[in-house]
C-alpha cells in the first residue's frame, strides 16, 4: 500500500529532521577540549587509593581512623574529578571541521540504497 502524499512528506520530513539531528549529535564533541586517557588512568588509580585508605579508616577507628578516612574521601573524590574533567588538546590535534562526506560515485549510502530499493517496490519493478 503506497504512502499518501502527506505520508510522504511528513517521512521527508521526519528523516531531514533527523539526519540534522544526528550531525548536532556527531558533531558536538568536537571542541578543543576531550577526556584524557591518562588523566582517566590517574584518576582511577588515586580512586583506589582513597578506597584503601577508607577502608584503614574504618579498620583504626580512633581519631587517626576519622583521619585517614577523610583524607581517603578526599583522594577518591580527588580522583573522580581528575577521570571526568576534560583538558584543553593543542590547536594541531583539534580536529578538524567536518563536512557533509561526499561518496565515491560507485556507491551510494545504505539510506539512499534502500529509498532506491523502495522506489523500485513502489513503482513495480
Amino acid at each position: 500500500m503506497p504512502l499518501s502524499e502527506q505520508e510522504q512528506r511528513l517521512l521527508d520530513e521526519m528523516e531531514r529532521h533527523l539526519l540534522h539531528n544526528d550531525a548536532d549529535v556527531v558533531s558536538a564533541p568536537s571542541g578543543d577540549r576531550a577526556l584524557s586517557y591518562r588523566n582517566l588512568v590517574y584518576g582511577a588509580l588515586l580512586l583506589l587509593a582513597g578506597v584503601g585508605g577508607l577502608i584503614v579508616g574504618v579498620i583504626l577507628g580512633d581519631v587517626w581512623g576519622v583521619v585517614v578516612g577523610v583524607i581517603g574521601f578526599a583522594a577518591m573524590l580527588g580522583g573522580v574529578m581528575l577521570a571526568v574533567t576534560p583538558v584543553r588538546r593543542p590547536l594541531s590535534a583539534a580536529p578538524r571541521e567536518r563536512g557533509p562526506k561526499k561518496q565515491p560515485q560507485g556507491s551510494a549510502s545504505f539510506m539512499d540504497r534502500m529509498n532506491d530499493r523502495w522506489d523500485r517496490r513502489q513503482d513495480g519493478h
